[in-house]
């Protein structure tokens, strides 16, 4: 009866908060922090969560249908040195309740920093800073022995000097997990929700939503490891132009001979632009290193004069006594590539450990 009156608490949240969600746009979106990397491993696989065959507490924040029996009481931190003096990161923790389900609770930040203040005479009037901040609460729940669901409920604040906003947003997952053919797939809907209160008084802004698939396929003979997500699977178009910029040529509107080459090359383009592979290589039980490649990054922020490794992405991970330390780096720009520190731990063996290691 408890769990019943629970999912349906569930549900009705998520209907409130996800009727605006289907209307959004790509630009003017508020929020935006919501879908940085949450650990070094998604950082060094391209940025985008998937699917794992191993338990792994920063996959399920993104995908909660992955909460298992496995992350019971597991701790995440996660920093990031972004740009200049920008730095963001995660706390997380779960626990499984009987009859109720799988649960975490995350809290994620991005500081942007101090900032000074001053009137169009240059004259220092004080100091302020900006940053925003999610507490989320996750669920996660066995239907079969290869399908589950899950769903984040999150809390929002934003401060940029004397501007605030408030919002809800939720995320809801299904996931396939398929141990013998070494397969996982996972539905996504993120960040489903709204404003409640904006920094300008009627100025309601979207949120980021974003509907992703991601796969993933494990080799049986080989310590190899793909994964495949394809995001923003509710907007085809993710070109850009920049404004104020006039096309290379102008096209003759009576002229019906288009270059089919050209028309094929822009579809593919799209159809990439919403792709993200990555490659995870495990040698040793205790290490992996991965790689990865983001084309829509790329081809936003790619200097055309360079040869570079934007897109890219790499990190590995090192397993330490109880201990799991994850590094990533992704090249955004030439001007800089962040550094992504995740520790993840079992609190429950750590104790554990701790209460023999005195007898």
């Amino acid at each position: 009866m408890v769990l019943k009156k629970s999912l349906f608490l569930i549900v009705i949240l998520q209907f409130l908060v996800a009727q605006h969600a289907f209307s959004q746009r790509q630009s003017g979106r508020v929020y935006e922090f919501l879908n940085l990397s949450q650990t070094a491993r998604i950082t060094a696989m391209g940025g985008y969560a998937y699917p794992v065959f191993t338990p792994d507490l920063g996959m399920s924040l993104v995908i909660p249908s992955m909460l298992s029996q496995d992350h019971n009481n597991h701790l995440s931190l996660n920093i990031v040195d972004y740009f200049d003096d920008i730095n963001y990161g995660t706390v997380a923790f779960t626990h499984y309740f009987d009859r109720l389900g799988h649960f975490s609770g995350a809290l994620q930040y991005i500081d942007y920093g101090s900032f000074t203040e001053a009137n169009e005479f240059g004259q220092i009037t004080g100091y302020f800073s900006a940053g925003e901040y999610s507490f989320q609460i996750g669920w996660g729940r066995a239907l079969s022995d290869q399908l589950a669901i899950g769903s984040n409920l999150k809390f929002i604040y934003s401060s940029f000097h004397d501007h605030s906003s408030f919002g809800l947003a939720t995320d809801v997952a299904l996931s396939y997990h398929n141990e013998e053919r070494l397969l996982a797939a996972s539905l996504v809907a993120r960040n489903m929700g709204t404003q409640i209160t904006q920094y300008y008084d009627g100025n309601r802004e979207p949120l980021p939503f974003d509907l992703m698939l991601a796969v993933t396929k494990k080799l049986e003979n080989a310590p190899f490891q793909f994964s495949f997500v394809a995001n923003n699977l509710h907007n085809y178009d993710l070109t850009y132009d920049t404004p104020g910029l006039l096309p290379d040529h102008f096209e003759d509107p009576d002229d019906d001979e288009q270059d089919f080459q050209e028309r094929v090359g822009d579809i593919a383009d799209n159809l990439m632009r919403h792709l993200v592979a990555g490659v995870e290589f495990t040698p040793l039980e205790s290490f992996s290193f991965r790689v990865g490649y983001n084309y829509r990054r790329r081809q936003e922020m790619k200097v055309e004069s360079r040869l570079s490794t934007v897109g890219f992405s790499w990190g590995f991970g090192i397993r330490i006594s109880r201990f799991e330390l994850s590094y990533g780096r992704s090249n955004y720009h030439l001007a800089g590539a962040p550094n992504h520190i995740s520790l993840n731990t079992s609190i429950q063996e750590l104790f554990q450990s701790s209460g023999n290691d005195n007898r």
